[in-house]
């Protein structure tokens, strides 16, 4: 049967410094290497950084200079599919054998370039880029700064006889995107989240029950330390005391819904474990979600997977 060894990252990046984060990127996965790990899986735009301030500096004021500034320096800091930041991530996977899952701030290569979108990127070990997927939809006030997505991105890619795909965050509770992912053959499943498991709502085992699929839940670590100095809002935000932004909290769930790997929250670290197809076909010997249980007679799943060519 075939297996593939699956591992989380649960680590702080350097907020808002893409070339420091891009280390520890590369250091992850040279440690992932070394544990003969196949396939890891770092939290949502660890690359480069969660907008954490917009819900506690009253992000929505309209036309405020200092929100532009926060906001200037989010889009510089945010990284190009075809930058040079993913170049080196890629080529590390390459020279390591380890295949990546990364959320990243991507500012459009042409006309987009005042936008950022929340995207997960899929690197093969081989292949290099092999999927972009922009989050659907930004929840809250996330929408200040992230443009909407499409489905463009939203495939299964196969590594090691697996069909993997990954959603962001809260576009994992949208019924319709995991049912894409299920009908594109899904057995393991990425779940990226910016940290704070209670945010996740048992969205990951519930997954792994609902597709019988092996489901990775990534959540991030932030404090206000691993944000820079010269930030617009940091003074302000140290001034009322803040401390933990995003405190982890992640795992991995067989197609039982076990917990087989953790890391609790505030533990810096990688987790993995050995995943393998015979228990995704005892899983889904009673319940085949894109299988025998499903009715294609009287569903039919339709996916606009256009991208508009303006937004880079």
């Amino acid at each position: 049967m075939d297996k593939l060894h699956l591992g989380i990252a649960q680590l702080r990046p350097a907020w808002g410094n893409k070339a420091r984060t891009v280390e520890i990127i590369t250091a992850a996965i040279a440690e992932a290497a070394a544990r003969d790990i196949g396939l890891l899986a770092f939290s949502e735009t660890f690359l480069s950084g969660y907008p954490f301030w917009v819900c506690r500096t009253n992000g929505a004021a309209f036309d405020d200079a200092r929100q532009g500034r926060a906001y200037a320096q989010f889009v510089d800091s945010a990284v190009e599919i075809s930058g040079p930041e993913l170049a080196l991530v890629a080529e590390a996977a390459q020279d390591h054998g380890v295949s990546v899952y990364l959320g990243i701030n991507e500012r459009g290569a042409r006309a987009g370039r005042g936008t950022v979108w929340c995207t997960l990127v899929t690197i093969d070990a081989e292949r290099g880029i092999v999927g972009a997927h922009r989050k659907l939809m930004p929840t809250h006030d996330e929408r200040l700064v992230w443009g909407i997505g499409d489905a463009e991105g939203l495939r299964c890619h196969a590594f090691g006889g697996f069909r993997v795909g990954g959603l962001n965050c809260w576009e994992n509770w949208m019924t319709h995107a995991r049912s894409a992912l299920y009908a594109d053959g899904e057995d393991v499943h990425i779940s990226v989240w910016p940290g704070n498991e209670a945010v996740t709502k048992g969205l990951p085992i519930f997954a792994a029950q609902e597709g019988r699929i092996w489901c990775a839940s990534v959540c991030g670590l932030l404090s206000l330390s691993d944000v820079p100095e010269d930030f617009e809002f940091y003074t302000d935000l140290k001034a009322e005391g803040l401390d933990v932004i995003f405190a982890g909290g992640s795992g991995i769930y067989d197609p039982n819904q076990a917990c087989v790997a953790r890391l609790d929250p505030g533990v810096e670290g990688i987790a993995s474990t050995l995943i393998d197809r015979a228990s995704l076909y005892a899983a889904r010997q009673g319940f085949d979600q894109s299988g025998h249980y499903a009715r294609p007679d009287i569903f039919d799943l339709s996916i606009q997977r256009r991208r508009d060519g303006s937004h880079g």
